[in-house]
């Protein structure tokens, strides 16, 4: 449905120098999917929506929208914002104040050079607002709402409009975390119930991982990774892309071999011992890597685990968090530290040995072992291969 091209966007730095906001940016959205553009702030997501939006005129590249090309560098063909037929839904909801809920939602039909009759005016609101469970409000007066009722509001706003492609640039980041985490929900049930085909902004990993059907990850400009929530977290492949998203431990290593038993496994020499990993074909003998491990898929244990002896070391408590439905322990092999995440029905104490077990299928060799520039990392331990 959406196609973008070797998408270049620039523009003037206040010292005159061009700026690179967006790099050889290429994806391709399905008919009634959400893709998300995830990254650190200034990565070029929102330059990228924007182009899209015909809200910035990029430098070079193709855009393409239902089978209609909306902007082409070797065509010459720039479609004005306002005949792209795209909703966009900004991170100020920008409420018309004056007006009630209804009112703002009708609006933009009001204000159409072709204006519809009152009667489908008054049907193509209702419809909206009962999408967004907000008909029941439609007299009450757009101040008057909550801050999840107002960004319902400006979503309903875009959406009467029937647009067929639907902008969301950080929506939910004014909301405070509990309202945020309800929205999420609210949002995905709105945009499959009703098959529109999304593309969302955000810096929060959390809300790319629970909306989408598909996320690209930026950095500086450029695509550094397309999949599938469960690909980018699972499989990351680059070290930023496991250090930005959610909290990891990196182990750095170097590759001795594929794994004998012919498991389709890696062996990596590291700091705290011999250990079986994933990766894919471009690994090779002798060359660094970092190892990207989750808490969660290191396996804590009082007694040595019966199932496997393999990724299992001996290690000692050195903290640990409750956090209510599971507890963070860091625990020492050798000098190393590693977070695991476990039940909380594990209550080994402070200073005391224990077992983990490094899930082989979970531990992800990541060709070099070069910190990331620029990322968010949760809670990250980066050591060493001796």
């Amino acid at each position: 449905m959406l196609s973008v091209k070797s998408l270049n966007t620039e523009y003037l730095s206040k010292g005159g120098a061009p700026v690179r906001a967006a790099q050889n940016v290429t994806f391709s959205v399905p008919e009634g999917k959400l893709f998300t553009l995830l990254g650190p702030s200034g990565c070029g997501k929102t330059t990228t929506l924007r182009s899209i939006a015909g809200l910035e005129r990029p430098t070079s590249g193709e855009i393409q929208a239902g089978g209609q090309v909306v902007y082409s560098s070797g065509r010459n063909i720039f479609i004005a914002p306002n005949r792209r037929n795209f909703g966009m839904v900004f991170q100020s909801y920008a409420i018309w104040p004056h007006m009630n809920v209804f009112q703002n939602v009708a609006f933009p039909l009001e204000v159409r050079r072709q204006k519809p009759p009152a009667r489908e005016i008054k049907d193509r609101v209702m419809r909206v607002l009962h999408a967004v469970a907000l008909d029941h409000l439609a007299d009450r007066e757009a101040t008057k709402l909550s801050g999840g009722q107002q960004q319902r509001l400006a979503l309903a706003r875009a959406l009467v409009m029937e647009p067929k492609l639907l902008l969301l640039d950080e929506p939910l980041s004014n909301l405070d975390a509990k309202l945020r985490e309800k929205m999420r929900f609210e949002l995905k049930r709105i945009q499959r119930e009703l098959g529109l085909t999304t593309i969302y902004v955000t810096h929060d990993q959390s809300e790319a991982l629970a909306l989408s059907h598909e996320i690209a990850v930026m950095s500086e400009g450029q695509i550094v990774q397309i999949g599938s929530p469960r690909d980018i977290y699972e499989r990351p492949r680059t070290r930023f892309v496991a250090d930005f998203i959610g909290s990891t431990n990196f182990i750095d290593g170097v590759v001795i071999g594929m794994d004998p038993a012919g498991s389709g496994h890696w062996r990596v020499r590291t700091p705290i011992g011999e250990l079986r990993t994933q990766g894919d074909d471009s690994l090779q003998q002798g060359m660094s890597v970092s190892l990207s491990v989750r808490p969660e898929d290191i396996h804590l244990s009082e007694g040595v685990p019966a199932a496997s002896r393999d990724n299992v070391l001996q290690a000692i408590v050195d903290q640990k968090v409750f956090l209510g439905e599971y507890i963070d322990f860091k625990v020492k092999v050798g000098e190393a530290e590693l977070l695991a995440r476990a039940h909380p029905s594990l209550e080994t104490p402070i200073g005391d040995p224990i077992h983990i077990r490094v899930d082989p299928e979970k531990c992800i060799a990541i060709p070099g072992s070069t910190s990331p520039a620029s990322a968010s990392p949760g809670n990250s331990t980066s050591l060493e291969a001796a």
